[in-house]
């Protein structure tokens, strides 16, 4: 389990990851020594999944995101696999969640703007298999994007 300094390093890397080894050591109040020997524990446990980068799809060109809420043939044995399966294959589709209730999948979507992004939904995305429903939710603004947790 994690301990207060532990925690008191996790708070300092998920508030700047570029941070240099040396900083977040002097920041933490611990040696570059202990603070590798953590975070190396926290990575083999699991706590620590790794870095990654945030792109920002915008400055990139897609200025479109939509939330696609569906709702799955549940009839069909095979029906989540085989409609994950070929939801991964549609390159603008950066997330894939699963549900219980309601909704069975949520998929994230970019586009570049709406002429794309209806080229994508009617060539890609409808016809993707057993889809029962669908329901799109145009994204207005990101109020909040954090994944910090308070250590």
């Amino acid at each position: 389990m994690l301990d207060d300094t532990d925690r008191r390093i996790l708070r300092y890397y998920q508030s700047d990851p570029d941070m240099s080894a040396s900083i977040l050591a002097e920041q933490a109040g611990v040696t570059a020594t202990t603070l590798s020997r953590r975070l190396e524990r926290m990575r083999d446990t699991g706590v620590l999944k790794g870095v990654r980068s945030v792109i920002n799809w915008p400055a990139l060109g897609y200025e479109v995101e939509v939330s696609l809420r569906v709702t799955l043939d549940k009839t069909q044995p095979r029906a989540f696999d085989e409609f994950i399966a070929a939801a991964r294959q549609v390159a603008e589709v950066i997330e894939i969640q699963t549900f219980l209730g309601q909704v069975d999948v949520r998929l994230s979507v970019i586009a570049r703007d709406m002429a794309h992004y209806q080229q994508v939904y009617r060539d890609q995305l409808l016809v993707l298999p057993h889809i029962n429903d669908i329901e799109a939710l145009m994204q207005v603004a990101r109020v909040k994007g954090q994944e910090s947790l308070p250590l």
